[in-house]
């Protein structure tokens, strides 16, 4: 037996890619702004109240944060009024949502892959790799899934050990 012989890493010298969501997520503290606190008994909004709350309130703790900002109390909320909250956060925040926080990352994800440059992608086996600590929404898969097939080869999704085939072109 040969023990001389040079092991060779098919996968890393094959011309497969692997696209990690995680390796582009941004990072910064997120934040969920709920603005209930500033109703009246929790169900009313005071447009003068409100407004002097607005004013008065700290904005420049979310520097460099990302926010989504909701109302969890069951009452009618102005447009206006998530509005002004985010006219004040603008300045400061990385970005600003009126939604929850899976829409935050969802819009995160899909600015971000919107920018990216898939040139070293065309005509190749992609895989979309799956496992992640991030929170990465299913909609960036989605995202990433309309950017690539239309260039790639063939999309799969997993790791290079253990892939689900999701697409690939016909010949």
């Amino acid at each position: 037996m040969n023990t001389d012989k040079e092991i060779i890493n098919r996968v890393a010298n094959s011309k497969l890619r692997t696209f990690d969501l995680e390796e582009i997520y941004p990072e910064g503290k997120r934040v969920v702004f709920d603005i209930k606190d500033w109703l009246f008994q929790e169900i009313i909004l005071k447009e003068k109240d409100f407004r002097t709350a607005v004013k008065n309130h700290d904005w420049s703790q979310y520097k460099k944060s990302f926010v989504a900002i909701i109302c969890s109390a069951d009452a009618i909320i102005p447009s206006w009024a998530f509005m002004l909250v985010a006219a004040e956060l603008i300045p400061f925040a990385n970005k600003v949502v009126i939604g929850d926080l899976e829409l935050l990352e969802t819009v995160i994800y899909q600015e971000l892959i919107g920018f990216l440059d898939f040139k070293d992608f065309v005509d190749k086996p992609v895989i979309i790799k799956g496992c992640a600590d991030k929170p990465i929404p299913n909609s960036a898969f989605a995202f990433l899934i309309a950017k690539l097939q239309p260039i790639a080869k063939s999309i799969m999704f997993g790791e290079a050990c253990s892939t689900v085939p999701l697409y690939k072109t016909k010949k």
